[in-house]
């Protein structure tokens, strides 16, 4: 089971820690300790909140990164196969769907909960406006 500290929860979600903290107190996650003694919160609550207000993660990574495309989610989705796996992410208010080998999933430790990052591609980017009204 994947267990982030509070502090890391914080930076995820893009609050302070005392707001992790009130959530923690007000029932919205179960708080437990890790081996060391600090105080961790379930990452299966923290998907399942993150799916549920749909807010931007921020990107904890200090990576940086010549692709544009990327978005910082929570695992809140896994089916693995024994050769294929698809995992789900929910990246702010979008969720994205990502293909990709069984192995790949076991080597970067993907489960539900864990924090990842998309970076996406497309050779095509489609844009679109909704279109005038038109007159009645």
């Amino acid at each position: 089971m994947t267990q982030l500290r509070i502090r890391d929860a914080a930076t995820y979600l893009g609050v302070s820690d005392d707001t992790v903290r009130r959530l923690v107190e007000g029932g919205t996650f179960s708080r437990a300790t890790d081996a060391v003694g600090r105080a961790v919160v379930d990452g299966r609550e923290l998907a399942e909140y993150a799916r549920s207000r749909g807010d931007q993660l921020a990107d904890p990574s200090g990576v940086q990164s010549s692709a544009r495309n990327r978005f910082v989610g929570i695992v809140t989705g896994l089916v693995v196969d024994t050769v294929m796996a698809q995992v789900e992410l929910q990246c702010g208010p979008h969720r994205v769907v990502s293909l990709m080998s069984s192995e790949a999933v076991r080597e970067l430790g993907l489960e539900i909960g864990s924090v990842a990052v998309a970076s996406v591609k497309a050779t095509m980017v489609t844009v679109e406006t909704p279109g005038p009204e038109e007159d009645a």
